[in-house]
């Protein structure tokens, strides 16, 4: 059986399989930040902000200071990427959405060296 989420990225051929995967792991995130964990259905919806910050926060946590290198390496070069990827997943009946969402929830400054490299803290442990 076909992974729908690498058919849809090789057919639309913008984006990396990763980068799929990657947003719904990123998108779980943004809903746990929200508060909506525990929530249902049309509850547990989160705008494209929030989701851009499951984004990064996710990315952080994944890629360290890497973050921006790797989201370049699947095509994602700015916030708006993410709200293709989401989009082209709604479309294709992969996510829901309210009327009032709109790709341009995705239009932000989002400055993926600041965000992973300027932003990156060393967390080292306590003990060795």
């Amino acid at each position: 059986m076909e992974d729908p989420l690498r058919k849809l990225a090789l057919a639309d051929g913008r984006y990396s399989p990763d980068a799929f995967r990657f947003l719904l792991e990123g998108l779980e995130e943004a809903i746990a930040h929200t508060g909506r964990a525990e929530k249902e259905g049309p509850e547990r919806h989160v705008t494209g902000r929030e989701v851009l910050v499951g984004l990064v926060a996710r990315g952080r946590r994944t890629f360290g200071p890497l973050g921006g290198r790797v989201w370049r390496s699947w095509g994602v070069h700015a916030a708006i990427d993410w709200g293709r990827i989401v989009f082209l997943m709604v479309d294709n009946g992969m996510l829901n959405r309210r009327e009032s969402d709109s790709i341009e929830d995705f239009r932000a400054d989002l400055d993926f060296d600041a965000e992973f490299v300027e932003a990156y803290e060393l967390e080292l442990p306590e003990t060795l």
